[in-house]
């Protein structure tokens, strides 16, 4: 059976008055079925015994990108520059990084799913990149650009880090989508990429399983603007085909 990918996902309004819809937006879709996965669309829930279903029947996870977390979530009131914020995703999405991280299921989370691995893991965030932490850097320059695929600013990978490796290069441009970023680091969390202005943008675990987060959006670079990121989403599904085969088999 081809492993079963979770791709986490949002409530969205169309119309105002019109009921929420639950969705993920399609370049991770795109980017688990060319790399050999099933993605799978987790809805937000507060059920716990739900949520922990779905967790069950993965093989593997992306945690996605979105609005900004909740600040009292790691220990801070919110800051006059916090953005929108989701209660339903972080109430899904922390148990489901938590689980992952804990239990050795690959998972591999993308912007504010570095966001959700960290804080999940103990650590805390730059609330407001620009007033908390300024540089140099825009990090929302994309967003000015309106354009995902825009390779906007650099990244310097440690020589070691498994993104290095699935990579071929420790110096690539990436596309640029936040404001906020990891502030403290988790323990059980090493960061093995960074902004030119010292931000943390990449991070792996420590106990040796797939446990991956990047600051920049690779599930719309893939595509043509830098097609080493199929490696990465390669070696997740990779990853979870292993853990697959580990398990027993379902019902």
């Amino acid at each position: 059976m081809l492993p079963l990918i979770g791709i986490t996902a949002r409530s969205i309004r169309d119309e105002a008055w019109c009921p929420p819809l639950t969705g993920a937006r399609q370049g991770y879709i795109d980017a688990v079925i060319e790399a050999g996965g099933v993605p799978l669309v987790l809805p937000p829930t507060d059920d716990m015994r739900v949520l922990r279903a779905m967790f069950d029947a993965l093989d593997g996870l992306v945690l996605t990108g979105g609005v900004d977390m909740a600040p009292d979530l790691y220990g801070e009131e919110p800051h006059p520059r916090l953005g929108n914020v989701q209660a339903d995703r972080d109430t899904a999405e922390l148990p489901l990084a938590r689980w992952a991280a804990t239990e050795g299921k690959p998972v591999f989370g993308i912007c504010r799913g570095i966001q959700v691995l960290n804080v999940a893991m103990g650590g805390t965030l730059y609330q407001d990149l620009e007033t908390q932490r300024p540089g140099p850097l825009d990090h929302e320059v994309s967003v000015k650009h309106e354009c995902w695929e825009n390779l906007d600013h650099g990244l310097q990978l440690v020589a070691d880090s498994r993104l290095a490796t699935l990579l071929g290069t420790t110096q690539l441009e990436v596309n640029t989508l936040h404001h906020q970023a990891v502030k403290d680091l988790a323990a059980g969390l090493r960061a093995v990429g960074h902004a030119p202005d010292g931000v943390v943008e990449a991070v792996e675990g420590t106990n040796g399983a797939f446990v991956v987060g990047v600051q920049c959006h690779p599930e719309m670079l893939w595509q043509t603007a830098d097609t080493r990121w199929r490696k990465v989403f390669a070696a997740l599904v990779e990853a979870a085909r292993s853990q697959q085969k580990e398990r027993s088999p379902r019902n």
